[in-house]
């Protein structure tokens, strides 16, 4: 390896970023005993700003070190599709006659399960939903599972270690639960093309096994707070909202669609995305306040890893290529929690003529590996966004989630690794 001296920096500046995830909540609370200067401390308290924070200070050494036509070249040379395409789809989940459509499904489903309280509801959520992901994909599933927790669970003021636990496995089972399909989930994707896996394959090599491991953690998770759930209502802590005429559910519907269909081409999921503006805005008395903030929130971290992720390839792809097939998948799954698991996959297909053993492993593992941090899997920073409101000081604690999320994680690692 002979690192540049930008590809130093990059490196530097991604392991301050990591680190400064892990300190966010320490921000949080200088925000709130030293009011002073608290917009400073809330800023650097926001997770979602702190890639695009230190992206913007490897710009600006790229532009000191390496000149402004530089640096220019290699933003415009980063792909953004993903932080847009995240931005869009979180917006039109979160929609009111979406989310209404979808919570009549998991309500529907959840009164087949005899359990008390909310446990149907919440092992529906859990168990359904992250599978869900791999036909609406992973970002669209995360932000209705997020939305429909948020205010039929996390409402209800249920204990802290109800909450990092239900976050853990939401977040695992959406890493793994799009894999079902070649489209869905952003590590999938990155190889799927190149590799030749069609759905049928992605059904036999992963579908199955994700599928039996996603139930089993949505169950042990309802099992384990069975006494907690079993004492929420039912109905949930707010009431309904007015019902939407079925057209405009159906337009909602089709947009929806067609933003997921034209993933890959931001030109049209864009002008789909204008479009829905209109109409959201024509019958706002049919909608509830659009996330539009926390969306782009996302966006602005999704697009800070892609600049600051670019530097990392002149250590990351020696790291993978010197594992054997059996140490990758723990390889993976150790390093997806220090570096979105897409840039992984995207690494290793990069590389000609691996077996299809070593192929299987790198992808298992980045998906086990999704939910042990924020910046594992490119749908977490949605997840965050809507439910830290309802966490102390409005903060996720890096560690609190690491912790609930290794149970899941390895369940998914056994399932992926022994059938």
């Amino acid at each position: 390896m002979n690192p540049s001296t930008i590809e130093l920096i990059g490196a530097a500046l991604f392991a301050v970023a990591i680190l400064h995830t892990f300190a966010t909540k320490f921000f949080e609370h200088l925000a709130h005993t030293r009011p002073a200067h608290a917009g400073v401390w809330h800023l650097l308290g926001e997770v979602e700003v702190v890639f695009g924070f230190w992206a913007l200070v490897l710009v600006v050494a790229m532009f000191v070190t390496d000149g402004a036509k530089t640096a220019t070249h290699y933003v415009d040379s980063r792909n953004f599709t993903e932080p847009m395409f995240v931005f869009a789809i979180m917006v039109v989940a979160g929609t009111r006659p979406i989310l209404q459509t979808a919570m009549a499904a998991v309500r529907l489903l959840a009164r087949a399960i005899p359990l008390p309280g909310s446990m149907g509801f919440y092992f529906t959520i859990l168990a359904l939903t992250p599978l869900l992901g791999s036909f609406i994909t992973e970002p669209a599933a995360m932000t209705l599972a997020a939305l429909i927790l948020s205010e039929r669970i996390f409402a209800n003021g249920i204990s802290s270690r109800l909450k990092y636990a239900t976050l853990g496995v939401l977040f695992v089972n959406i890493s793994i639960g799009g894999t079902l399909t070649p489209f869905a989930a952003p590590p999938v994707l990155m190889v799927a093309a190149k590799w030749q896996w069609d759905t049928s394959f992605m059904m036999a090599a992963f579908g199955w096994k994700a599928a039996l491991a996603v139930v089993i953690n949505a169950l042990g998770a309802t099992l384990l707070f069975r006494k907690e759930l079993g004492q929420l209502s039912a109905t949930g802590a707010h009431g309904s909202s007015e019902p939407v005429p079925l057209i405009l559910v159906l337009v909602h519907l089709a947009f929806l669609a067609g933003i997921v269909v034209f993933a890959h081409h931001p030109a049209m999921f864009l002008g789909l995305f204008l479009f829905f503006l209109g109409v959201a805005h024509a019958y706002q008395r049919h909608q509830d306040r659009l996330i539009l903030r926390e969306g782009l929130l996302v966006a602005f971290f999704l697009a800070g890893l892609v600049v600051l992720g670019g530097q990392q390839q002149w250590w990351l792809q020696p790291v993978l290529m010197s594992m054997s097939s059996d140490q990758v998948f723990f390889g993976a799954a150790i390093l997806t929690a220090f570096t979105d698991n897409a840039a992984l996959t995207y690494l290793g297909s990069l590389v000609e003529g691996l077996s299809d053993g070593f192929k299987y492993a790198l992808v298992a593992g980045a998906v086990t590996g999704g939910g042990l941090t924020i910046i594992a899997n490119a749908p977490n920073p949605a997840g965050i966004a809507i439910l830290r409101g309802h966490f102390d000081e409005e903060s996720v604690h890096p560690v609190g989630l690491l912790l609930a999320a290794l149970p899941p994680t390895l369940i998914a690692a056994l399932l992926f690794r022994l059938l």
